[in-house]
């Protein structure tokens, strides 16, 4: 099992602090290495770090990418059509997770997923996490928030975030104190409607479906 270790940091860094910004320095970094075969031969270099605070998750993806797109501007628009990052966190056993899904230009979706198994255009058992919530989630990307055409030459891109647990406790409880604790989930990078669509994950999915709760890696929280 891919395992994670989230440095305990107050304060955490600022969402405008890059990836090479002093303030993450010597905090690891964790690589999306695994790639789906229904994707293209484009497998960008995809890294990401966290820290934890009192507060919450503290986030940063740095992406060595190539055709990049991004024309979705809204919360809960369906962004992991454009170039896209995810962040998956399942806070406690048996209960269920969070997708916290991040286009290239900033926008985010997230939802409460109980029960993932697919039934129509959503899943069995899940919440859409409404824009009061959902929005107290800290997104920034060092991309414009239309990305349009397609960049077809390298890029290289930055998305920030931060996920209070506050957001998180309406639909888990309270979680307390996490140091010490273990978490599970996944990390993955995609973009459904590119050029050169692929799917990339941390910890490795063994169908072609991110939403696979068996294959979360450990995220423990120092």
């Amino acid at each position: 099992m891919n395992r994670y270790a989230v440095r305990w940091m107050e304060p955490v860094p600022e969402l405008s602090a890059a990836w090479d910004d002093p303030a993450w320095s010597g905090i690891p970094d964790l690589s999306l290495d695994h790639f789906r075969p229904e994707g293209s031969s484009h497998r960008p270099r995809t890294r990401a770090r966290l820290v934890h605070s009192p507060a919450g998750i503290r986030g940063i993806f740095d992406v060595q990418d190539q055709f990049v797109r991004s024309i979705r501007t809204n919360y809960m628009d369906q962004v992991w059509k454009d170039s896209c990052v995810e962040f998956f966190m399942q806070p406690k056993p048996g209960a269920g997770y969070f997708n916290l899904e991040m286009n290239a230009g900033g926008a985010h979706l997230c939802l409460y997923i109980e029960d993932p198994i697919r039934v129509g255009d959503g899943f069995k058992k899940f919440t859409r996490l409404p824009p009061e919530i959902g929005q107290r989630i800290q997104v920034k990307s060092s991309m414009p928030s239309v990305i349009d055409p397609e960049i077809t030459e390298p890029a290289r891109w930055q998305i920030n975030f931060f996920a209070p647990f506050a957001v998180l406790e309406n639909y888990v409880g309270l979680l307390g104190n996490v140091r010490g604790r273990q978490w599970r989930g996944n990390f993955y990078k995609c973009a459904d409607e590119g050029s050169h669509p692929h799917w990339g994950s941390w910890s490795e999915v063994d169908v072609f479906d991110f939403h696979t709760p068996r294959c979360f890696g450990a995220i423990d929280f120092e």
